[in-house]
């Protein structure tokens, strides 16, 4: 009885962690700048903070042992490949979601396709979601270009 309990909690914790997923460099760090622009539980100067150092702009200031967390309940993108116009994606933040549509909707789609989130489809619409998505940033040192600084943590699929 005992061997079977431990082989059933440790079936239960390797699926849960093999749900897990992380991101680093890069694409980790477009995907916490993509969110961030959207999060209304960032403040104002972090989330301009984010837009520069996405765009390249490393001139900055930040405390030294101080990072930014950028937190998302869920990311739901499609698009259709019937209506090659139609894509939208819809980020929950707590109880507030907000809805991308054009442009802003394929970069988020593409950058969640970048850290491995397979996409699925079925009658015309292709679809990538993630959950629990945590970002965490240390601009001090994403300004070293060194490739650190930027590491992501979600759950691949919608909650």
């Amino acid at each position: 009885m005992k061997r079977m309990a431990f082989f059933v909690l440790c079936v239960l914790v390797a699926s849960e962690s093999a749900s897990a997923a992380t991101a680093s460099g890069s694409s980790a760090l477009a995907l916490a700048a993509l969110v961030a622009a959207d999060s209304r539980l960032l403040p104002r100067q972090e989330r301009s903070l984010m837009a520069r150092m996405f765009a390249g702009y490393l001139n900055l200031r930040f405390p030294a042992n101080r990072k930014i967390t950028i937190k998302v309940d869920s990311i739901v993108c499609r698009a259709s490949n019937v209506d090659i116009t139609d894509r939208s994606c819809e980020l929950t933040f707590g109880s507030k979601k907000v809805t991308l549509n054009g442009r802003k909707a394929h970069e988020m789609f593409a950058t969640i396709a970048e850290v491995g989130v397979p996409a699925d489809g079925a009658a015309g619409t292709i679809r990538e979601s993630l959950s629990h998505l945590v970002c965490t940033i240390d601009p001090n040192e994403v300004k070293q270009k060194a490739g650190g600084g930027a590491t992501c943590n979600f759950d691949p699929g919608a909650p």
